[in-house]
This record gives structure tokens, sequence and C-alpha cells, in this order.
């Protein structure tokens, strides 16, 4: 997950939208039909449409796997267009100033598909497959569903840290032998900011700043940076990184280990179809296949927890599912919070 949201961008988002927004609606009848025959209505138009545009931020030889069996199965061609979230944010903002909509499929990080979707960008789906997905993958506007979930998680190297050292509470981060040992990611507001509510928000921050001021925190900018890192002994411990990654690294052979504080915070990914999408078929088509059983025990096997209920997940610790319409409406002071503890306490 990438760092995406900034209110300037949100806001020239909006008011590009508006006055631009005028192209044809040809999607919804697709997206809406309940007829007995939908599976061999979207198969056909996605066939005679030959193809569909996807933007997705989940890095390449994920979705190459995703990709790869949608078309051998249909016959349909994705040609994908795969970046860090602000730059597909900045790119659909470019598509609405000329009026061009060129994405049929988006894949990102689920704040800004919520903020996506309260700028008229997304189609509701009405898709049977939905019925096969936790309630948390399932807004109640279906203007976008949940893909897999982000588990933040604590990974530590295990020449540098011993499992009986590890920490059972936040609180036990303020011990002084941590001094000089612990990281985040540099951008990770949302993780920050719902640890402090959750202790209570006015001595959740205070917990922060004593941390910074008494042990410090690294910053690093990227979760796999970060995670190989610890790997690498650079970093003792490292307190975001997602679940998938340190079992991915110790299989190369890497001392690296996991564990979390209960519950683990889980910030979801979403898909969606463009209101105005040039290939509806397909795109309708596709979304459906990536929160089939298919498409998410791809996702599954990668180490991701997934939204259908049919997969058991691998994720044995208890996790509390972020709501990303509040991650959007919190963004400017959590962002602020943190660049104020913690970004600038780093920096002393």
């Amino acid at each position: 997950m990438d760092r995406i949201l900034t209110r300037a961008a949100l806001l020239a988002f909006g008011a590009l939208l508006l006055p631009h927004w005028a192209w044809a609606q040809a999607v919804a009848p697709i997206a809406l039909y309940a007829g007995a025959d939908r599976q061999a209505m979207l198969v056909a138009g996605a066939k005679k449409e030959g193809s569909l545009q996807l933007y997705a931020t989940t890095p390449v030889e994920y979705m190459r796997v995703i990709i790869d069996g949608f078309e051998k199965k249909y016959g349909v061609k994705v040609n994908l267009w795969r970046s860090r979230s602000e730059n597909v944010l900045q790119r659909i903002i470019t598509e609405a100033r000329s009026g061009k909509p060129t994405f049929d499929v988006v894949e990102c990080i689920t704040p800004p598909m919520e903020a996506f979707r309260r700028e008229g960008l997304l189609q509701r789906v009405d898709a049977p497959v939905h019925s096969e997905l936790h309630s948390w993958g399932v807004p109640a506007h279906r203007e976008w569903a949940v893909t897999q979930l982000y588990l933040f998680v604590h990974s530590y190297n295990t020449n540098k840290v011993k499992r009986e050292e590890l920490p059972r509470t936040y609180a036990d981060l303020l011990d002084s032998k941590w001094k000089g040992r612990l990281a985040m990611e540099a951008s990770d507001h949302e993780w920050f900011y719902t640890v402090a509510k959750d202790m209570g928000e006015e001595k959740g921050l205070k917990f922060w700043r004593d941390l910074v001021a008494t042990n410090g925190v690294q910053l690093r900018t990227g979760h796999s940076l970060l995670n190989n890192l610890v790997g690498a002994g650079e970093i003792p411990l490292a307190l975001t990184v997602y679940n998938s990654d340190p079992p991915t690294l110790k299989k190369k052979g890497s001392p690296i280990e996991w564990f979390v504080i209960e519950p683990a915070i889980a910030i979801p990914n979403g898909v969606g179809v463009s209101r105005h999408a040039p290939h509806p078929h397909a795109a309708v088509l596709f979304y459906e296949y990536i929160l089939s059983e298919e498409g998410q025990r791809v996702l599954a096997r990668i180490g991701y927890v997934t939204t259908q209920k049919k997969i058991e997940p691998s994720f044995d610790k208890a996790f509390k599912v972020l709501d990303p319409a509040v991650l959007l409406d919190d963004y400017d002071k959590s962002n602020s919070l943190f660049n104020q503890i913690i970004v600038k306490g780093a920096a002393r």
C-alpha cells in the first residue's frame, strides 16, 4: 500500500469532476443486470470488446497472476498500468480534466476508492459474488468491494531480538531496552492514529510523544524496504510491516519473524468499475473474477487475508478492519498529528 491522498489533490479532484462529468451512461445497465443469463451476457460482451484497462497498485508480479488466470479463462486481454496510489489518483484527475475516460477498473487501497466514489467515478455493481464475501468486504453502496486486507504486524530480526523480550503491549515499548531499536514506515499515519485512539486519544498521543522522546522511532519509506532492513539486521524491530512480507523474506533465508500486539490493524484494499468504462462488459467481468473464489485464492496464496468467506484466513490473530470512510474523513487530523509527533520527533 502506498500513501495516496493530500487534501489539495482531493479538492482539485472534486473541482475537476463536476464540470467535466458528462460522459455517456453505458455501464449501469450491465452492472445492475439481474437476469439469469448475467454471466453469459458478460462473457459474450467482454469477448466482443476484447480487452480492458486496469489501473492497479498491487505489485505487478502478484497482479499478473490474477490477470493471467482471467485472460486464460475468458480470452479477454487486460492492459495493466501499475503505479503508486498517488499516481493513480493523478492520472484519473488528468482524465477527468480531459473528459476522455480511459480506465475500466481501478484497484487500490480503499480510502482513495471512497474518494473516487464520493466524486461520482465508480459504478454500483450488483454482483452475485457479493453474497460470498464477508460483511466488511461489501459496503452498502456497492460501488467498490474489498479484495484483500493489508494487515499491519511487527517484524523483528531474530539475531538482534530474542522472542522472550518482545513487547506484549504498546506500553512495553517505553522500556529503555528499545532505545534506538525501533522503526516504522514513514507514512503510516492511519495506523499511528488508530493505536492512539484505541488507547483513548489523549492517553494514546501522550504514549507516542513519550516513545519518540525516550527511545526514538526511525522512519523508512516503503513497507517492503522496512521489512528488508529488518531481515538484514539494520533495524531490530519494525512496527509497521504487512503480514505477507516477513514469511516471504524468511523463505529466502533471512533471520526474521513477526508478531502482533493484538488486535492487528487492517486497512482494506478495493476494486471498482468506472462509471464510464470504455469496455463495460469486460470491466464488470474482471471485477467479479477478482472477487470470485478463483481470483481470491490467488491472493490468499500470496499471503493476503481475502474477503471470500469460502477461504480460511491464514492469519490466526485478532484483527480489526478500519472503515475507509472514517480514514478519509480523519485524514487531515491523523496526518497532521503524525507529522508533528513522529516525523518531526524522528528528525531531532
